[in-house]
């Protein structure tokens, strides 16, 4: 008898892919296509490679949780000057319980999705580098890992598009979805605007305090921003900090961005029970490749990163995620 698995089946290249491995490796695939309420060819795009597969779709009405879960601290974060990160918060919160709320439901031991990152005995590991996929999944839970496989860990995207056509997908050419799935426009500050959680205009100051343009709220710029900012003078301007208390954005010339210590609260520990001593990590402090070297330590509640060389403009919002070669030590979000 065929082993049991529930598939994330978004409508995309990869999930359609991801299918099809599962099915040739002897798994009996269910697919499950996650829907928000935005319409669009996803949910179409889904029922053709199901069809395709021959397997069946389910369909799953995501709106409240991925409100309650995503959207509405994704609004508050950037109230408060932070810069979210939804499809890190998404992951554990919204689309996995979702899939695992259907092997529940059908008996299956296992969930899957299209994710470029590999799973070992629980542990999360990188994919392949051109595509590594694991910095937003690194909210996972331990438990969670335990029951996920990701068939696409060992391939790039090139060669999933190759399989895809082999393989008679019909999404084989389908673009890559890059934006965040509830702005598919992309453009989050007008989201923010539309959904009543906009920002005033306010003042654009120096270190000094002094005025140097105005601002068009605080929801408009992250820490580190150089472009977009309309402001001219004696050098280049960097947004160096966000001050809700007072709605100023804080601007410099870039010389005050790097960051010898980096904290975190909120730690999610992976390959480690927990962290109880200090801890020399390689740590991405964001969604790229770029990786650093630091000692990890824990520090009360939360973590505290001393950087070997100075961080560039931490984003409190965002992820760190912290690594020993492959496997991901855990995360914490940045403060």
């Amino acid at each position: 008898m065929k082993q049991p698995v529930v598939l994330g089946l978004s409508g995309g290249v990869d999930s359609a892919v991801a299918a099809t491995l599962l099915a040739r490796q002897g798994f009996a695939v269910t697919g499950l296509y996650l829907d928000i309420g935005l319409g669009g060819t996803g949910a179409a795009d889904a029922a053709a490679v199901a069809d395709r597969l021959g397997i069946p779709l389910k369909i799953a009405d995501i709106r409240q949780e991925l409100e309650r879960e995503v959207c509405a601290p994704f609004a508050a974060g950037y109230l408060a000057g932070h810069t979210p990160l939804p499809c890190a918060m998404c992951n554990p919160t919204v689309k996995f319980p979702a899939l695992f709320r259907l092997a529940e439901e059908i008996g299956a031991k296992y969930v899957s999705t299209g994710h470029y990152a590999n799973v070992e005995n629980g542990v999360l590991k990188k994919g392949r580098p051109a595509n590594d996929q694991s910095y937003m999944l690194a909210r996972l839970t331990r438990k969670q890992l335990q029951s996920v496989i990701f068939p696409l860990g060992n391939y790039e995207k090139r060669e999933v598009r190759g399989l895809a056509r082999e393989f008679g997908v019909p999404v084989a050419d389908k673009p890559d979805s890059m934006e965040i799935c509830f702005i598919p426009s992309g453009d989050y500050a007008a989201w923010l605007e539309e959904h009543g959680f906009s920002t005033p205009e306010g003042n654009f100051v120096d270190k000094e305090g002094n005025v140097l343009a105005r601002h068009k709220g605080i929801h408009h710029y992250t820490l580190g921003q150089g472009r977009g900012l309309g402001v001219s003078g004696p050098h280049r301007y960097y947004v160096s900090a966000i001050r809700p208390e007072t709605n100023e954005v804080v601007l410099s010339d870039g010389t005050d961005l790097g960051r010898d210590v980096v904290r975190g609260v909120q730690p999610n520990w992976i390959a480690v029970e927990t962290l109880t001593e200090p801890m020399e990590v390689a740590v991405r402090l964001r969604h790229s490749r770029t990786e650093q070297e630091a000692v990890l330590s824990p520090e009360g509640d939360g973590i505290r990163l001393d950087m070997k060389t100075p961080a560039r403009a931490p984003t409190p919002g965002q992820l760190a995620v912290f690594y020993q070669g492959d496997a991901v030590v855990g995360s914490a979000w940045i403060v």
